[in-house]
């Protein structure tokens, strides 16, 4: 049985790879709780920063090894996660420079399971499982993890999707040992939510998923309902929340060309922060510490409380899909992923609140941002990106006015 494969990469080394500059070999490690050693009668905190490769780091021996009686298998790490990892890194290749040119199924399919294992694979994914199921028994809970390996890609699909880039900040993206995070406002740290192993549920209409791609660009998932009503109950569940069905993907919802400023990237690095198990790392030093440089952090108010929102005026509703096949079949979908027959397929009352809170939205988006849109996507052949017209700034203007001084959530 080759050693090889029990020294398991939580974080594989390609991804890792991903957070250094062309060149640079090793990057910078914070342990968040620094084990003590005893030094005659006191104990002493190890080094909490190291400098290490990532061949070193975010591993752990046998965290994916089996054992039945006295034999020890390998065969999760040789084979499930090879395969996966395979075609995950070159689906987030695929979307580290995509630019909206280019439509591949495969690359969404095999970037979502990539995500939906690397959340659950992580030692705070495997304590999660524990913790949900009541089972102390690695085995049992990697048997499970490889049962349950696209749990999130339903969900995940339904989502607005944006490539947003760090390219025009100092500061880059750093990675955690738990590197797909997710941030819900209404949940900070501390919250029953996110103590222990526990995230957010991604269901509740203002979950966010923050996955970096590299250093430079980075993946923000939006639940559409959230993105469309961003003044109702944070925690509440999105429509059709189920896990596992049939789900379709709209390439031309994709935005990009989104440039965060310096502010925006210490943000997000610090809700990385914040969200990770134990390790954070990063190309540079003073990356490990986004605190230092943001200005009363306050969990609910970053970015304004829009810190991971798309685009709105990129936005309409609507959504249905309906698919034809060769043998004359078609299928349906509505924009949250009901069937036809199902309760929610239409919904009249659903359609007139985000009717209305979607104009809300974009109204006071373009009162922060400006009349240029803030990133495109390409829709229908062509790319949708725009300035705001005169009238449609008056008017924006206006409907801001309206709602100046009421809440942002309703809850």
């Amino acid at each position: 049985m080759p050693s090889t494969y029990r020294h398991n990469h939580y974080v594989p080394v390609w991804y890792q790879k991903g957070f250094m500059p062309t060149g640079q070999s090793r990057y910078w490690r914070l342990d968040l709780s620094p084990e003590k050693v005893v030094s005659g009668n006191r104990r002493i905190p190890r080094n909490a920063v190291t400098n290490w490769s990532p061949k070193k780091i975010f591993a752990q021996d046998d965290l994916y090894s089996t054992r039945w009686g006295e034999q020890i298998n390998t065969e999760i790490e040789q084979f499930f996660f090879g395969e996966i990892d395979k075609l995950g890194r070159n689906a987030a290749l695929f979307f580290r420079s995509f630019n909206g040119s280019e439509i591949s199924e495969g690359a969404v399919q095999n970037l979502l399971t990539y995500m939906s294992v690397q959340k659950l694979r992580t030692p705070k994914g495997l304590a999660h499982i524990e913790t949900l199921t009541r089972n102390n028994d690695r085995t049992i809970t990697l048997l499970l993890m490889q049962r349950i390996r696209d749990l999130y890609c339903a969900v995940w699909t339904e989502c607005i999707w944006q490539i947003v880039s760090g390219e025009q900040s100092p500061t880059k993206f750093i990675v955690s040992d738990h590197p797909v995070t997710v941030y819900n406002r209404a949940c900070p740290p501390l919250s029953k939510s996110c103590r222990g192993s526990n995230d957010p549920d991604v269901r509740w209409h203002a979950s966010h998923v923050f996955f970096p791609l590299s250093m430079d660009k980075a993946l923000v998932l939006t639940n559409l309902s959230w993105a469309r009503n961003p003044y109702q109950n944070e925690i509440r569940a999105r429509p059709n929340p189920a896990y596992f069905r049939p789900s379709m993907f709209d390439f031309g919802k994709i935005q990009i060309d989104r440039m965060l400023n310096e502010n925006e990237v210490l943000q997000m690095n610090y809700v990385t922060k914040k969200r990770a198990w134990r390790y954070i790392a990063a190309a540079e030093k003073n990356w490990l510490y986004p605190e230092r440089y943001l200005e009363n952090p306050i969990w609910k108010k970053l970015g304004d409380g829009w810190l991971f929102m798309p685009e709105p005026r990129l936005l309409n509703l609507g959504g249905q899909i309906v698919v034809g096949y060769d043998n004359g079949r078609s299928e349906a979908f509505s924009e949250y992923g009901h069937r036809p027959w199902q309760s929610g397929y239409e919904d009249a009352q659903r359609h007139r609140i985000e009717s209305e809170s979607l104009l809300r939205f974009k109204a006071e988006w373009a009162m922060k941002f400006g009349r240029e849109y803030v990133a495109h996507a390409h829709q229908f052949g062509r790319v949708r990106s725009g300035t705001d017209s005169d009238e449609m700034t008056e008017r924006y203007a206006a409907i801001a006015q309206r709602y100046r001084g009421r809440n942002r959530s309703r809850r």
